[in-house]
């Protein structure tokens, strides 16, 4: 379902968050911005050990990408900063343009091509989710080995729900502050680490070896 607001949606963004909010997600990708952590490392050594199928972040900042994490294994089902398009025509505006106008003019871009509004490509509630969502969901949730959980809430659908549509027997394992979503109800295949994702992100890989490897890919997303 899409909805358009009848007050244009970057204007509410830009004036009620705080500026350090809306300037640290345009500058995600610039020098001096917000890193990835060790869990994004984490993953990127998944990907490194061929063992890594997709992973599926409703955050909008990029960080897995940042952590280079190739882009065919990644579904941003929130969106994210990197681009911007028109809500109507989709007509790309360069992010750059994009920001200038929220961030340092705090107006509303418009679009070169049909005068609508221009927001970042970041998924609004009650917006539909990405397509890619819907074409890789059902296929990796049947053919996933095992399912690895980590630093959420699983209060938003559609996502709070891919804990529940792995097939049956499929290993789960919850790296979180909290049991959160039906790891309440665990099954024996079940795992509940109560961590930070960091925390536990080096705990697996001490486990496997892979310590001084998580390191370098650490100290390298933070270049």
């Amino acid at each position: 379902v899409f909805l358009k607001c009848v007050i244009p949606p970057n204007k509410m963004i830009a004036h009620r968050l705080p500026p350090f909010v809306h300037t640290n997600v345009f500058r995600c990708h610039k020098k001096g911005g917000p890193r990835p952590t060790l869990a994004h490392a984490f993953c990127k050594v998944l990907e490194e050990k061929g063992m890594l199928r997709r992973i599926y972040t409703q955050n909008i900042d990029g960080l897995e990408s940042l952590a280079g994490i190739e882009t065919d294994k990644l579904v941003e089902c929130h969106g994210h900063f990197r681009s911007s398009s028109c809500i109507s025509c989709r007509t790309p505006m360069e992010i750059e343009s994009c920001r200038t106008k929220m961030v340092n003019d705090v107006k509303v871009p418009e679009c070169s091509e049909c005068g609508s509004y221009v927001k970042p490509d970041i998924v609004f509630f009650g917006e539909a989710l990405p397509s890619r969502f819907q074409q890789l969901v059902d296929r990796d949730t049947a053919e996933a080995d095992l399912l690895l959980v980590m630093g959420t809430s699983l209060m938003v659908m559609p996502v709070a729900g891919i804990p529940s549509w792995v097939r049956n027997g499929t290993p789960r394992i919850l790296l979180n502050r909290e049991r959160v979503g039906d790891f309440w109800t665990m099954k024996s295949q079940d795992v509940f680490l109560q961590c930070d994702c960091d925390d536990g992100a080096r705990e697996i890989c001490r486990l496997a070896g892979w310590e001084d490897l998580l390191d370098e890919r650490f100290k390298q997303c933070q270049k």
